[in-house]
């Protein structure tokens, strides 16, 4: 048989050009477009419904952190609205507590999620969009539960400010806490808000948040403790290197919260203790839901590896 006759140049060049439209439609379409979102002091506490309406809505997290503001960086970041009237009373309310920002992708999840949150004064959230997380969580329309990017130019600017290369705020962990990391099967699963509400509804204070991608190495040496001791050793740092994790800071007695989580093997956390967090949603020992850390000489080693060594 012949060779197959070789594409004109002509045919190549076509070939380029819908190449290139397909990718110019794909953008302008806003197909896994990013924006960012900050959930701002007054709905901190709100977190885990926030996270849970964004996962129900199927917007993906790229970027998750727990950050304060000093009024310098707050000034550069809002610096389009200096000399406007509510421009000194934003700056004060947004350094006055921590605050949670996102980095969200999804198709238009610049125009999604500035409908999720609804308009910008609270009163006018609950007139109009009863539902939105401004009406829900707002005061007004400064003490108004999130922010949102309103244009791809601002999400990139935004994006960058809190999560590029460059310096970037600090994070909010006193590094004195115990640990909660939030596995990849979870976050992918869409369980990371629903995880994050059972803590905080049980009184458990969130002083530190922050998303990681570890590579194997970084997950090896997290679990090396497990090395030699259990026999799913290599599942488990293969699952943590997966895909992202969050780690969150928790207040509070360590073994307290263990129990809280439950036993590490959900089949008999189902049976001994159901409404536990790996009981609802752990598959097996090596997808648990979450991991927290087992000795309590560990806490403070596990707690700096995230928030003081991987964070920098």
């Amino acid at each position: 048989p012949f060779p197959p006759k070789p594409k004109s140049k002509s045919a190549l060049f076509l070939l380029g050009i819908r190449i290139i439209k397909a990718v110019v439609s794909t953008q302008s379409t806003g197909r896994n477009e990013k924006t960012l979102a900050i959930i701002k002091p007054d709905a901190v506490s709100k977190v885990g419904p926030i996270l849970e309406r964004i996962c129900k809505e199927g917007i993906k997290f790229c970027n998750a952190k727990m950050v304060n503001l000093s009024k310098l960086e707050a000034a550069a970041f809002y610096a389009e609205h200096a000399g406007k009237h509510f421009f000194d009373e934003l700056i004060e309310f947004i350094v006055s507590a921590p605050i949670i920002v996102l980095e969200l992708m999804g198709d238009n999840v610049i125009s999604r999620w500035r409908n999720i949150i609804g308009p910008t004064n609270a009163s006018e959230a609950r007139s109009k969009v009863p539902q939105s997380l401004r009406a829900l969580y707002g005061s007004n329309g400064t003490a108004n539960a999130c922010h949102g990017s309103d244009s791809p130019k601002s999400a990139e600017r935004e994006i960058e400010f809190f999560f590029g290369s460059e310096r970037r705020p600090a994070g909010t962990a006193a590094l004195s806490g115990t640990l909660c990391l939030v596995k990849p099967h979870s976050i992918e699963g869409g369980n990371t808000g629903k995880i994050v509400s059972q803590i905080t509804e049980a009184g458990y204070e969130i002083s530190g948040m922050e998303m990681f991608n570890l590579d194997r190495a970084n997950a090896e040496e997290f679990l090396e403790i497990y090395k030699g001791v259990v026999t799913e050793y290599s599942q488990m740092v293969t699952e943590l290197c997966s895909g992202p994790c969050l780690a969150i800071e928790i207040l509070g007695e360590h073994k307290e919260f263990r129990e809280f989580v439950g036993p590490a093997d959900p089949e008999i956390a189902r049976h001994l203790r159901p409404k536990t967090i790996r009981a609802k949603y752990g598959k097996d020992k090596i997808f648990n839901s979450i991991h927290c850390t087992d000795l309590p000489e560990d806490v403070g080693l596990e707690i700096e590896y995230f928030f003081r060594i991987l964070s920098q």
